[in-house]
């Protein structure tokens, strides 16, 4: 007898769905630590920020010395600093509470990928990845940078690049790595395109261990867990490999250095590197769709890395699948019929944001059932109608019912009210008080006579299953908003007097209560006056009016006797 095996996290990764963003055109996505807040970079080169409870926009940062496309934004450890990369090179670091830009400088080539070092809570040091050079740390604040190696050597010193081959400013070509810092930022790992993983100390810059990954291909992405124990890459072969972390996660950079130490007994520095990778990393499974072969794009964990992600690369194909870390293919999402760029897991909950070439970002979710037992616990939920037996004191006044065992209460007992008890999902961080997890909303009124510029908001979908884009499906409709109209106290009477000026000349500007005072009084006067010249015009116009109305009753009357007359003869 076949026993179906039973998924224990059955039922924690999003099913469809629930709601899509859309500010300008989006490009990429970022949460916080907390999950409370969606940072994303539009091809406007602003950066905004959602609340994702809400769905409400509550920040953007827009700096006016850049308009290029972002590539990636980054948050720090607590959330007081967001770092967005741009396609003009430039790197950006703002202050989230104030809105400022604390830092920008200018690389010699794209950055794809940038990340604040997490191990700070107000860090000035970010790991950017270009397009064309090996990966780099950044000090944000004095514009140094220092180059990461990417490939080592038989006797330890970097291979020297083909001198005959080179890029137009000199600077010889490479092919895009990966890299990401660990938990604390004490080490860097770093994808090459021999298919290895180098594991850097991000104090002395010095590799400590090298992983060689099975096939040998070029690594284009390489993702850590937020827990920090199992680490993702993403090669050109197709194929997704989990590696789990045999290291700590605190003290990783102390605890490397002694392994590396300690090894002494190999006769190449290279095999020394190889062993002490041995002791860092351990392939867990690998993912693959062995039927299409498709490229994999923008893989992640989950928030408790229990599941791996990984976006189909086909252009024109919104399409998900979700593993398990036993490397089961557990469920696949289909959206609509738009390339996927970028996708985030939520930390906390089984929701998943992905982001569109059109620019929208879809919140996928759990399908929702209603649970009727929670509001009414006898509640029970029947399949097909029952025939009830009805008791003969059922809905008497007073029934004969079982006495509830009386509850006793302390009514003198102290309630603890300040204690907050730690989530399990982030126990081993610690929590800081002035952690941002919200931002103030602050509404923008719209002037009454200019149309919206940008299309600003949040939309549910009414058809979750359906594949098409906001923009074609025809239960969501996105017409342009209508100005409300101008109060009755924005509206001067002056310009009903002049008609030459056009529908688009300038409002004037609103009077002080003193001034409208003024304005009031002369019009009273002038209206006085008016008054005067009219009561006397009228007088004369009722004057003439009734000498007219007498004679033309005295004429009608005339006319009535003459036909009476006439009628009698």
């Amino acid at each position: 007898m076949n026993v179906p095996v039973v998924d224990p996290y059955q039922g924690e990764f999003p099913e469809t769905i629930e709601e899509y963003l859309h500010h300008g055109t989006m490009k990429c996505i970022a949460f916080n630590r907390k999950g409370t807040l969606l940072a994303a970079g539009c091809s406007n080169g602003s950066c905004i920020i959602w609340d994702f409870e809400t769905r409400g926009f509550v920040k953007e940062f827009r700096d006016k010395d850049s308009t290029a496309p972002i590539t990636s934004v980054s948050w720090s450890r607590y959330g007081h600093r967001l770092l967005a990369s741009a396609t003009d090179r430039s790197l950006t670091l703002w202050d989230v509470s104030t809105g400022e830009k604390i830092a920008r400088i200018t690389l010699q080539q794209t950055p794809l990928r940038a990340s604040l070092q997490p191990g700070s809570p107000t860090p000035s040091i970010c790991l950017a990845c270009p397009l064309s050079s090996a990966p780099l740390l950044v000090d944000l604040n004095t514009g140094s940078t220092t180059v990461l190696p990417v490939s080592v050597s038989e006797n330890g010193i970097p291979p020297a690049p083909n001198p005959r081959i080179k890029f137009a400013d000199g600077t010889p070509p490479f092919t895009p790595t990966a890299a990401t810092f660990d938990k604390h930022g004490d080490l860097i790992y770093v994808g090459n395109s021999k298919g290895e993983i180098l594991i850097i100390d991000s104090k002395s810059i010095q590799v400590h261990a090298v992983v060689p990954i099975p096939g040998g291909s070029v690594v284009k992405d390489i993702v850590l867990s937020r827990d920090g124990q199992y680490l993702l890459t993403n090669s050109n072969d197709r194929v997704i490999r989990v590696f789990r972390n045999i290291l700590p996660v605190k003290g990783s950079g102390e605890e490397i250095r002694n392994i590396s130490n300690n090894s002494n007994e190999y006769g190449s520095h290279y095999d020394k590197l190889k062993a002490n990778g041995t002791s860092c990393l351990v392939l867990s499974c690998e993912f693959l769709d062995a039927i299409t072969k498709i490229q994999w794009k923008a893989p992640c964990f989950s928030g408790n890395g229990e599941w791996i992600v990984g976006a189909s690369a086909n252009k024109g194909e919104h399409r998900l699948q979700i593993w398990n870390q036993a490397g089961r293919l557990v469920k696949m999402l289909e959206g609509p019929k738009e390339a996927l760029i970028d996708l985030a897991w939520h930390p906390v909950l089984p929701t998943i944001t992905t982001v569109s070439v059109t620019g929208y970002v879809y919140i996928w979710a759990k399908e929702h059932v209603e649970n009727w037992s929670a509001f009414a616990p006898d509640f029970v939920e029947l399949e097909e109608n029952e025939e009830y037996a009805e008791r003969e004191d059922e809905f008497d006044l007073n029934p004969r019912e079982e006495q509830a065992e009386e509850v006793v209460i302390d009514e003198d007992a102290d309630v603890d009210i300040e204690t907050c008890e730690k989530n399990t999902v982030f126990s081993d961080v610690e929590d800081s008080v002035d952690e941002i997890c919200y931002l103030p909303a602050i509404p923008d009124p719209d002037s009454p006579n200019e149309q919206p510029e940008k299309c600003l908001g949040s939309s549910k979908l009414e058809d979750s299953n359906h594949s098409g884009s906001p923009s074609s499906m025809d239960a969501v409709q996105n017409g342009q908003a209508i100005p409300p109209a101008s109060s009755p106290m924005e509206v001067d009477n002056s310009t009903a007097e002049d008609p030459e000026e056009g529908p688009n000349s300038k409002r004037k500007r609103r009077l002080s209560v003193k001034g409208l005072e003024l304005q009031q009084s002369e019009k009273g006067k002038k209206g006085s006056t008016k008054n005067k010249s009219i009561g006397k015009s009228t007088k004369s116009s009722a004057k003439k009016m009734e000498s007219a109305n007498g004679n033309s009753s005295a004429f009608d009357d005339e006319a009535t006797e003459d036909d009476e007359i006439n009628i009698d003869s």
